[in-house]
């Protein structure tokens, strides 16, 4: 299945993606997709309801707009460096265990709301990543057992400001959690729909220009070891999302670095799961 929210910010909808590419209003199921959905058999039970209710559910409107692919999760943990080609061009070492960073909730948006440079932005950067999104409480689980705490994959374009995560001390995390910095979506797809999750080509563009071209089978960590690494020092609840790592050609990469600026647009998409557009905005 594949699963969207729509609507005004803050008033989202659940949606379902049918495999005729019609979008249907899932609100007659009577949940929204947070961490009680996943947590009780959501899924399982939305299948049954597809089954009998999708067809003659309520359409939405082209026109509507798309919110992120699920309601916003307890936690966003990032995997940094997790692409051999994306750490050489950063002058990074190629780490020998995965590297975690956090980004705040707050951040969360949907995969074609503007974003919002923070006051004083000088190198606002992109980062197009598959993410993982948490089915089952995971904690301790094993990389063989790691698939079967998941629920599914979508797109997720992990913004960095890269004066304040490099240049003001202290972690990552400050340069990662702007508002607006994590567009999501546009749809979750579940893990069934997705098979070859380890084989997807993945891209972005600025202003039409291409800037990423990378695929998931590069990733120094693959996913099923991510999601036991991190549940190794965090309980990861149902919704949950984890954010896997990006492939070269980041501005910060670039000889000269060209970072954003208000007025740019960025489009980004992985293979199976959408695509994204965001248009870069001043500050507030």
């Amino acid at each position: 299945m594949r699963l969207f929210r729509f609507g005004p910010q803050g008033e989202e909808k659940p949606g379902l993606l049918l495999p005729d590419g019609t979008r249907v209003d899932a609100s007659g199921f009577g949940e929204d997709w947070d961490e009680r959905f996943f947590a009780t058999e959501g899924l399982r039970r939305l299948e049954a309801w597809a089954g009998t209710s999708a067809a003659s559910a309520p359409r939405v409107a082209p026109s509507a707009r798309p919110g992120p692919a699920v309601c916003r999760p307890s936690k966003i943990v990032c995997i940094g460096l997790n692409y051999s080609d994306h750490a050489r061009e950063t002058r990074a070492q190629i780490p020998s265990e995965p590297v975690l960073f956090m980004k705040a909730t707050t951040a969360w948006s949907g995969p074609d709301d503007d974003v919002v440079l923070p006051r004083g932005s000088r190198k606002t950067d992109w980062e197009v990543e598959l993410a993982v999104v948490i089915g089952r409480r995971a904690r301790y689980v094993s990389r063989e057992e790691a698939l079967s705490h998941a629920a599914g994959f979508a797109v997720h374009n992990d913004y960095s400001e890269r004066a304040h995560q490099k240049e003001r001390g202290g972690q990552w995390v400050k340069g990662k959690s702007a508002d607006t910095f994590a567009p999501f979506g546009p749809f979750l797809a579940t893990v069934d729909e997705v098979p070859d999750y380890q084989r997807l080509d993945m891209w972005l563009t600025v202003n039409g220009q291409s800037r990423q071209k990378g695929t998931t089978a590069n990733m120094i960590f693959d996913v099923p070891y991510l999601v036991s690494y991190v549940s190794e020092f965090m309980t990861l609840l149902p919704g949950d999302v984890i954010s896997t790592g990006t492939p070269a050609g980041v501005a910060l990469g670039m000889d000269p670095p060209v970072f954003l600026k208000a007025g740019d647009v960025v489009e980004c998409g992985i293979d199976k799961l959408g695509r994204q557009r965001q248009r870069i905005v001043p500050p507030v």
